[in-house]
């Protein structure tokens, strides 16, 4: 018993292990550096997702009416189904999201909100897990069209049917 204490006092290789920085020389390779290019015909995990991000459908009804499908599933919580920020969400406390149809967000491109829905922002985590990247886009024109009828709203109508 008391020599376990001391055999194991041996064991911190696992802390220790040898290993190369990214551009540093190793004798292990032909071409003597450590970092080494990937082999021919290698697939990024990632580029099927860019390939996807890059093919922004065209903007339709249809695709409008899914985006508000998915917009109503996903972002009403937090965003309310008018864009106006004041969801079931921030109501129990949480932090109020930007309103959707302010005139920053109106300036921004849709990419933007794509890249919202895709990356986070802020408190909001990313939704690129949960939401197709067809069906990022076609929230982005859903929100831009949140944004228009809002705009064409009287003043006193603003914010009280613009989601139905």
């Amino acid at each position: 018993m008391l020599l376990l204490p001391l055999a194991l006092t041996g064991c911190d290789n696992m802390v220790q292990q040898p290993r190369y920085d990214t551009y540093e020389a190793s004798p292990l390779f032909e071409n003597g550096m450590a970092m080494q290019h990937p082999p021919e015909g290698t697939v990024s995990r990632d580029m099927p997702l860019r390939e996807a991000a890059a093919q922004r459908p065209a903007l339709t009804q249809a695709l409008i009416e899914r985006g508000r499908e998915r917009f109503d599933i996903y972002c009403s919580a937090c965003h309310a189904f008018d864009g106006s920020g004041d969801g079931m969400i921030p109501s129990r406390g949480f932090p109020h999201p930007p309103d959707l149809r302010s005139a920053r967000l109106r300036a921004a491109p849709a990419s933007y909100f794509y890249d919202v829905i895709t990356e986070g922002y802020g408190v909001m985590f990313s939704y690129a897990d949960r939401v197709e990247p067809r069906d990022r886009w076609a929230i982005a024109a859903y929100i831009r069209a949140l944004q228009k009828l809002d705009s064409e709203q009287p003043i006193s109508q603003r914010g009280t049917d613009a989601g139905t």
